[in-house]
């Protein structure tokens, strides 16, 4: 099993949720007590980490996520502690803390631009900012958005790929 930190919800709530990291979470939850350490238990924490128990899904608790997963042993990192785990190694904590601080920047930050060419359409823009979040956006807001601002400068060319404006 390989957890994704960074779910996707653009189609919806991931299977992969449901299907296997909640389930193998929830019989961690289960087991072991409140840690000092840790004011919240672990089913709480696991509530407000993977949107369960109607908890809402929060795109940047990404760290906090893989944190949990890392304590339950579900992350091939926990062989560090002496743990046995079936998941390839990666430097799944590094990208975590970036995709978490990625996700916040945008909210206030236009820092979006900094990864995209000199030239693109706004469906690419719209697409990686997507990417991103991992949630898709009303494309005829984000378009007024994105004007109201004046975020973009057009070129007048368009694109022979999709039909769009440059």
């Amino acid at each position: 099993m390989v957890p994704v930190l960074s779910l996707d919800w653009r189609d919806g709530r991931p299977g992969i949720l449901d299907q296997t990291i909640v389930p193998l979470l929830e019989q961690w939850s289960k087991t072991g007590k409140r840690e000092p350490a840790r004011p919240s238990g672990r089913r709480e924490r696991l509530r407000h980490c993977f949107a369960v128990g109607g908890s809402p899904w929060d795109e940047e608790k990404v760290l906090d996520r893989y944190e949990l997963l890392y304590e339950a042993g579900l992350v091939e990192e926990t062989r560090r502690d002496g743990r046995e785990t079936h998941v390839p190694r990666g430097k799944r904590r590094i990208l975590a803390t970036a995709i978490t601080r990625l996700r916040a920047k945008l909210k206030y930050r236009p820092v979006v631009f900094e990864l995209m060419p000199d030239e693109f359409t706004l469906t690419k823009l719209q697409r990686t900012i997507e990417a991103i979040s991992g949630r898709h956006l009303h494309k005829q807001s984000f378009r007024r958005l994105v004007d109201t601002a004046a975020l973009v400068e057009p070129t007048g060319e368009t694109s022979t790929a999709t039909g769009g404006r440059s």
